[in-house]
């Protein structure tokens, strides 16, 4: 027996009228945090381009793994993307806000990367062999070709989706299957690079192979937690109250232990092979955040970050609880942007922590403007794909 009514109309999955008031706070916050935000760049420059980095690659990783979950959906299936797949369509056509809001960064290059710097690469050798690939011009082309083909991926699979509900057409099922299968592989690659640009280049002598599935899994974890948080919002309203169940929140609670657990394995394994290749140049890496004040944050990340997400997933009772759930969901996020600070931090400033009252405006800024155009997105389609031929078959065995 479902746990809905077949046929289903699109007008009865309008999104709730308090989604629009919600945007409208993220709206009201974002601006604020973006007046303080300003301000800081105007009275301390230095500090506001490592804080703004920080804020934009935390929300790009919201946004992108939207994506990367959507066209996983696609290839895998199941209720649990169904219920989805309206969020993540949403959160991946932001992409393109997502891009502008990168501008600032573009002006600040020297002051975060040693390679952008012409008169650093001349007198470093190792700068001087990286130029060809590490320099401004290239630096920025990559980006914007990056936000350009997420930006088509997500825009494609919602104009397939969107013809879908409107067609009833069972074959754009299978059409976003096919592209998704080609999609997600560009996907994983380009966002390999995008953790090697963005993030590993900020210290040029360091180099791992596995920092690009590191930075890959934090999306998909980024654009988890916050689908996760919107699920919440969504099932204490009508239309979606009478459609998330316990098992809903099951399954994205089990995705969540699996890409917490996964992502900590791909640290430790990058941690044991610079440890045991012993290069000098890639040593300092972990030194400078091993060692002081960082030192305690590492800790903190092993700790809050692994074990105690790791340990209250266990519970069944708690991944089947939505408020339980989204209050873990929330705390994961919130790590997301302690991760970030403490894998970029220490390459930019060598004394100290070096945090700023910036490290909160910024990502509260961003996220206050991303939240608000995430809302009017998610407005301009009924909650559910009422068209999908797999709708029924998947909630039929619930």
């Amino acid at each position: 027996m479902s746990r809905l009514d077949f046929p289903l109309r699109a007008e009865d999955f309008r999104t709730p009228a308090d989604l629009a008031g919600l945007g409208g706070r993220g709206l009201l916050v974002g601006g604020l945090a973006a007046a303080a935000t300003a301000a800081g760049a105007f009275l301390d420059v230095e500090r506001f381009f490592p804080s703004y980095l920080v804020a934009w690659l935390l929300w790009f990783t919201v946004a992108s793994g939207c994506l990367g979950l959507l066209m996983l959906h696609h290839l895998s299936g199941g209720s649990w993307g169904l219920v989805l797949r309206r969020q993540m369509e949403a959160g991946a056509r932001t992409l393109p806000v997502v891009g502008l809001l990168a501008l600032p960064l573009f002006f600040g290059l020297e002051r975060l990367y040693l390679w952008a710097d012409h008169a650093k690469v001349e007198a470093d050798h190792l700068l001087h062999h990286k130029a060809p690939y590490l320099n401004s011009g290239f630096f920025i082309g990559r980006t914007v070709a990056a936000i350009a083909l997420f930006s088509f991926f997500a825009y494609r699979l919602s104009g397939t989706s969107g013809r879908q509900d409107a067609e009833g057409d069972g074959g754009r099922a299978v059409a976003m299957r096919r592209f998704s299968a080609v999609g997600l592989l560009v996907f994983v690659l380009v966002s390999s690079f995008i953790g090697f640009d963005w993030l590993m280049s900020l210290d040029p002598h360091y180099f791992s192979s596995l920092y690009g599935a590191i930075f890959l899994t934090g999306q998909a974890l980024g654009g988890l937690t916050f689908l996760i948080l919107v699920s919440g919002f969504l099932k204490r309203r009508d239309p979606m109250a009478g459609v998330f169940v316990k098992k809903d929140f099951h399954d994205f609670g089990k995705l969540l232990f699996a890409f917490v657990m996964f992502f900590t394995y791909l640290a430790i394994s990058q941690f044991i092979i610079t440890y045991q290749g012993n290069l000098p140049e890639e040593v300092v890496w972990y030194q400078e955040r091993f060692h002081g004040p960082w030192a305690w944050v590492a800790v903190g990340l092993l700790v809050f970050h692994f074990f105690f997400p790791f340990l209250i997933l266990l519970s069944r009772s708690v991944k089947e609880n939505a408020r339980a759930l989204a209050a873990i969901a929330g705390f994961v996020l919130v790590m997301r942007l302690v991760d970030l600070i403490w894998s970029s931090r220490p390459s930019l400033v060598h004394d100290g922590f070096g945090l700023h009252w910036l490290d909160l405006a910024a990502p509260l800024a961003l996220g206050g403007l991303w939240l608000f155009f995430f809302a009017r997105e998610l407005a301009r389609r009924p909650l559910l794909p009422v068209n999908d031929p797999y709708l029924k078959e998947a909630f039929a065995r619930d």
